[in-house]
């Protein structure tokens, strides 16, 4: 049985800040939802009541510390939230307006201030516990105290580095992709072919030219800021000029716009260096093993002397961008990068092998395996910086508990009778 319905009103106050009976019956009905509560549950209540009094008493101290995010820090989190939900819906915006039943201009209305308000409480805890770090000896004690059973199993990780070469692409290339360009542009207005019918043909962007070329519904934000500089000009149905971005070189067709997404397709053409550049690359990529094995010259210094790679100052190590570390599980690296790692044994460099980057730029890299670690609990001596981030983690909660404490102790706060018995008002001595 679902809890009555009440009439809305205040339930919480916190300094200036109010916590509604509507917000309580919002989020926990988002609770029961997500995770398939079927009867009503007190402790599940006061838990969802907890965290809404938590954040208002941190909305409180962000008020006082004059602690503020900017409307275009607000819209850049909607924007990554949004393009998140559409990348998981396959660019279908109006499966997301179904889920929701709104708008995509409601539904960013409507998160705008959640979102807000998330951000004002993390930066307040992140001011909170700014100063805090753990030390080994805590390390160890968090170990000893949680207990070695108690440790995560780590799966099979990889550390590698690549020395990249990337070959160069001719500008007569360059003006050959960008005249087929002009050329498909002029036969569709002209109405000889259809922007789907040469977007499927031709494109290089494999994920849209089964689609006709079509992105579906795009918030700003989500694609090349060039890109989107004309997208977002365009008049429905109009073909943009050729666009230049990383990836390469685009038109663009708008098909429509709605409130502030909108649906574009487009053509992408990427030039692509000669067989004979593609082989000088690979043949600078084996005279460099060569001196690399021959002088047993340290990897991060063959790296800095002999790649492209712009981002070869960190050492020459690629890094994960999902955990922005140096190690790599099974199923975060790319499967021909991982068939080559496979074979390598630590210490070990591959021959050369091509190299597609986010972009779809070709390259050829020489890749080096640093270490390949077998499945395993976790333990101090292979794993010791995520048993220190779990450490920290846990000091940082204390630290936040005890904050919240002394906070309650200086601030006006009010419970409804009703709610007087959920746990944590015992817990934060709410008077």
């Amino acid at each position: 049985m679902r809890a009555q319905t009440h009439i809305d009103g205040i339930i919480a106050t916190i300094g200036r800040e109010v916590v509604l009976l509507s917000d309580l019956e919002k989020m926990y009905d988002d609770y029961v939802s997500q995770f398939a509560v079927k009867d009503e549950n007190t402790d599940e209540r006061c838990a969802v009541f907890e965290h809404l009094v938590f954040t208002k008493l941190m909305l409180h101290q962000a008020d006082l510390d004059s602690i503020m995010v900017t409307d275009s820090q607000v819209e850049s989190a909607i924007n990554f939230r949004m393009n998140q939900w559409l990348q998981m819906v396959g660019g279908d915006a109006k499966l997301i307006e179904k889920h929701f039943g709104k708008s995509m201009a409601e539904i960013r209305k409507e998160f705008r201030e959640p979102v807000r308000e998330q951000m004002l409480v993390e930066e307040v805890q992140d001011k909170i516990t700014a100063n805090i770090s753990v030390t080994p000896s805590e390390v160890k004690s968090f170990v000893n105290r949680v207990g070695e059973d108690s440790l995560p199993a780590i799966p099979a990780t990889y550390e590698f580095g690549h020395i990249l070469k990337t070959p160069i692409v001719s500008e007569a290339e360059i003006a050959e992709i960008k005249n087929r360009l002009e050329g498909f542009r002029e036969k569709i207005l002209r109405g000889e072919s259809k922007f789907a019918t040469l977007a499927t043909m031709y494109s290089d962007d494999p994920g849209s030219a089964k689609k006709g070329g079509n992105l579906g519904f795009v918030v700003k934000g989500a694609l090349y800021p060039e890109f989107e500089a004309v997208a977002f000009n365009l008049r429905s149905g109009e073909i943009s000029h050729v666009v230049k971005t990383r990836a390469g070189y685009h038109i663009i067709q708008l098909n429509e716009r709605k409130g502030e997404s909108i649906d574009v397709s487009h053509i992408l053409l990427q030039p692509k260096p000669s067989v004979d550049e593609q082989v000088k690359a690979i043949e600078y990529l084996d005279s460099v093993r060569k001196v690399i094995l021959d002088k047993k010259m340290d990897f991060s210094k063959a790296a800095l002397e002999f790649s492209d790679d712009p981002n070869k100052l960190s050492g020459g190590w690629v890094i994960n961008p999902y955990t922005l570390s140096t190690k790599f599980e099974k199923e975060s690296i790319e499967p021909e990068t991982f068939t080559t790692l496979n074979k390598l044994i630590p210490g070990e460099y591959s021959t050369p092998v091509i190299f597609l980057d986010e972009n779809g730029t070709i390259s050829y890299r020489l890749l080096f395996l640093k270490s390949k670690v077998a499945p395993h609990k976790a333990n101090l001596v292979e794993d010791y910086d995520v048993i220190k981030n779990a450490a920290l983690e846990e000091k940082k909660s204390k630290i936040i508990e005890k904050w919240v404490k002394g906070k309650v102790e200086r601030t006006s706060i009010k419970i409804a009778d009703r709610y007087k018995d959920c746990d944590f008002v015992t817990r934060w001595k709410i008077n």
